[in-house]
């Protein structure tokens, strides 16, 4: 029993000699304005701090991988930008113009679609789901958890399976969230799946009125509590 023991103990650190270490990220900055730069950084590290990492090339690896993110999807957009007002300002029109402007989009949406999973993969190799997830909602501002927790709030009755289905969408959301422009598109991706939730909800029963209304007097009645 020894021997095979040692045996794969053998083969396992040979296998990890033959796996090359990983090589440090570097920051996309060439050519960037150094005031952005300076300003997604220090986006990116109040997310990364959160994480608590221990070893500090992880830590930095990881907060390069978020920056260059932000750097990514402001080339994704710009260059969108910059093909629309070309298509707009050329002498194009009608059915061509139209043609011109849907493959601009399409192209931004295909660079999108690569980079939001090239960005979950860069991300595994230095953290686990958990943080993982975590990057996600500093990125996205938090938005699920406090749409998640006000909700189960403002209505305690939910049922297990209903609250799965809402964190659910609410993630789905997320990943929306995630390849959004700017602040306002973020929280407009989260907006459709809100509006989607609270129809599910109001098919299963739930008067939503009455729900806000009882819950916006449980919180008055508690902060006249704390008062006294």
């Amino acid at each position: 029993m020894k021997t095979i023991k040692y045996k794969i103990s053998g083969l396992v650190l040979c296998f990890l000699m033959l796996v090359p270490a990983l090589k440090a990220v570097e920051l996309d900055s060439k050519s960037r304005d150094p005031k952005y730069v300076e300003t997604i950084v220090a986006r990116s590290q109040k997310i990364v701090d959160k994480l608590k990492l221990a070893d500090a090339n992880v830590s930095r690896n990881v907060l390069n991988i978020v920056a260059n993110r932000y750097f990514t999807l402001n080339d994704i957009f710009s260059k969108r930008d910059s093909s629309v007002n070309r298509i707009k300002r050329s002498e194009l029109k009608g059915e061509a113009r139209n043609s011109a402007l849907t493959a601009s989009q399409n192209e931004k949406e295909a660079a999108l679609y690569r980079s939001h999973f090239a960005f979950a993969g860069d991300l595994s190799l230095y953290l686990n789901e958990s943080q993982i997830e975590a990057v996600k909602d500093g990125i996205t501002f938090g938005v699920v958890k406090v749409t998640y927790d006000a909700t189960v709030e403002m209505i305690p009755s939910l049922k297990d399976d209903e609250k799965v289905q809402i964190l659910a969408w609410l993630k789905e959301g997320r990943e929306f969230a995630l390849d959004a422009e700017t602040s306002e598109k973020k929280h407009e991706a989260f907006g459709k799946f809100k509006g989607r939730i609270n129809n599910y909800l109001s098919k299963q029963g739930y008067d939503l009125i009455k729900e806000r209304e009882g819950w916006y007097a449980r919180n008055k009645a508690r902060d006249e509590a704390k008062k006294k």
